[in-house]
């Protein structure tokens, strides 16, 4: 299953939109402004919120929390790493591993070393833009959370 995450631009805090492969709106994502760390709220197109993730004041790599109502679903913590950057997530799910490719671009997931999905970022389009390739039936409103946290943990601790 594929879908596509699109960042909007001109817009006040974090807004994603996430399409179907029939170009279809399936989630919108906003993100709270005003805040010292990063809020943001998953919801599909009726405003019913599915995740909500939350950054965690870290000293040093950045560390991000998901959550399904006031359930903590996963823990995802960036590692460190010289030239590939690394996430591992620590979730009712299992636990996983994201790691990319020397530019941050492109993502694999992996489950118990296998791999379970994909992440790729697109070089040249208008805002943040990712096809997220899930390669069986898992949770989908989980991997899409997951790709805003990793977004948010790999390209926003800069701002």
């Amino acid at each position: 299953m594929k879908l596509y995450i699109k960042q909007r631009v001109f817009s006040l805090g974090d807004k994603y939109d996430v399409y179907d492969e029939m170009q279809n709106v399936i989630y919108n994502v906003q993100g709270k402004i005003f805040t010292l760390f990063a809020q943001i709220n998953i919801s599909d197109t009726f405003g019913n919120e599915l995740y909500y993730i939350k950054q965690r004041f870290a000293f040093l790599l950045p560390h991000y929390e998901l959550y399904r109502g006031d359930q903590l679903v996963a823990d995802v913590v960036k590692e460190l790493t010289l030239f590939r950057p690394q996430l591992t997530i620590t979730s009712q799910y299992g636990n996983f591993t994201a790691t990319g490719d020397i530019f941050a671009m492109d993502f694999q997931i992996l489950k118990d070393g296998y791999p379970i999905g994909a992440i790729r970022k697109q070089w040249l389009s208008w805002g943040d833009t990712y096809e997220l390739d899930i390669y069986n039936d898992l949770d989908r409103d989980f991997f899409v959370a997951l790709v805003i946290t990793i977004d948010n943990c790999l390209h926003n601790e800069n701002k």
